[in-house]
């Protein structure tokens, strides 16, 4: 299990980071999870293992996918690419132009065997957490890494800064004093822009351009309490981001798993999400842990907490189950246990039913966090255990 740093330290510097839906290993993870709502929409019964790779002019779509519907990969990556914002060949990648690849095929036998009497579709370990620092019950540095990404989307589709390309990054350092969030430290943003924005040297943007990223991204969505003047902003720090996307870079799915989950703050048990049917316990697990967690932590059982699920592949029932408060729990953690295999349905049938997810909701997903969300689709972020929780403690 990749290990976070949740741990009872007081006083330290924390960093997390995310990306923006161009960046290419998130346009992999959107396609992946088009694809699957695009399959569940037509056959909810259908089993869905995509993954995605993008490189200059190049979709590559593979897989394992046994469904009784018609997927058209080309027309929905097509179509997906250009809701992204690859439209113009300055942005060295247009949806129009570049090659797809379809090399899917069906899921294995031997797989399906044990996931059709209801068993896990994979081994593994999945983590949830919460914790009570920010109102959506998540560390506060990813929080705000994924509000800067979502906002440079924003001002460049609303026309607001009219030279920003698609792909882009964030990374947020946050200062802790006993153990609590007390000022944003530093803040990077990188994204991508057109040469209208350079200075006459070619090699840098200008410090104007520096300032409206400031004005129009960052200052939005950093609360006031946050920054004060020692807080370091580093804009396009190379000095310049004109070739980016695909052009620069590779893409794949499931590259951005702490992007997706954390930030880095919990543990994190290794499988990704994008691109996976609710039967693969990577996903379904994930969401319910973190459901899980969230609940705890709302019926003040404890200020933090991680739940750990695993599974074995063609199993149903959890071969373990782990709750962890870090010290924070109002009742032993053991009774925690006892109280989550009550009140959550762990199997992987009882997952999909609790968390009603075999439906269409995926794509949203595969971008600025599957955490942290309060949207309607969003079920594992609901908090309707605590009065359940509480009345059994």
């Amino acid at each position: 299990m990749k290990k976070g740093v949740c741990m009872n330290r007081k006083n330290f510097f924390f960093t997390s980071e995310s990306v923006t839906e161009g960046h290419p290993d998130k346009v992999c993870d959107q396609i992946s999870d088009a694809v699957l709502d695009d399959v569940i929409g037509k056959d909810p019964a259908g089993r869905v293992a995509c993954e995605t790779f993008i490189t200059v002019g190049l979709v590559i779509v593979g897989g394992e996918i046994t469904t009784k519907g018609y997927v058209d990969i080309n027309g929905l990556v097509r179509s997906l690419l250009k809701e992204i914002g690859y439209t113009q060949p300055e942005y060295g990648f247009s949806y129009d132009t570049c090659a797809i690849l379809n090399a899917i095929g069906p899921q294995s036998p031997d797989i399906s065997q044990g996931v059709d009497i209801g068993g896990a579709g994979d081994q593994g370990l999945m983590v949830g957490y919460a914790c009570k620092e920010t109102p959506e019950l998540m560390p506060l540095p990813i929080m705000l890494a994924q509000k800067l990404c979502k906002r440079l989307a924003e001002v460049r589709k609303k026309n607001i800064l009219d030279y920003l390309g698609p792909d882009g990054k964030s990374q947020v350092t946050v200062e802790y004093e006993n153990g609590v969030p007390k000022r944003v430290d530093c803040v990077v943003l990188s994204s991508q822009h057109t040469k209208k924005i350079l200075d006459p040297s070619g090699k840098r943007i200008t410090e104007q351009a520096k300032e409206q990223l400031i004005e129009n991204v960052i200052k939005p969505m950093i609360a006031d309490e946050f920054l004060d003047e020692k807080t370091k902003f580093l804009i396009n720090p190379t000095g310049k981001f004109v070739i980016g996307g695909p052009q620069s870079d590779t893409g794949m799915t499931g590259r951005k798993i702490i992007v997706d989950t954390y930030g880095g703050m919990a543990p994190h048990g290794g499988g990704a999400f994008s691109g996976k049917d609710p039967t693969k316990v990577d996903r379904s697990a994930s969401y319910m842990a973190r459901y899980i967690a969230k609940n705890i932590v709302s019926a003040d059982l404890a200020k933090k907490c991680a739940v750990m699920l695993a599974y074995a592949i063609g199993v149903t029932e959890p071969v373990s189950v782990m709750v962890d408060t870090y010290g924070t729990g109002k009742i032993p953690e053991s009774r925690l246990v006892e109280l989550v295999k009550k009140n959550f349905k762990l199997t992987p049938k009882g997952m999909i039913e609790m968390l009603r997810l075999r439906r269409p909701i995926y794509l949203p997903t595969a971008v600025y966090g599957h955490f942290g969300r309060n949207e309607p689709n969003f079920t594992w972020e609901k908090t309707d255990k605590v009065e359940d929780l509480r009345r059994d403690v």
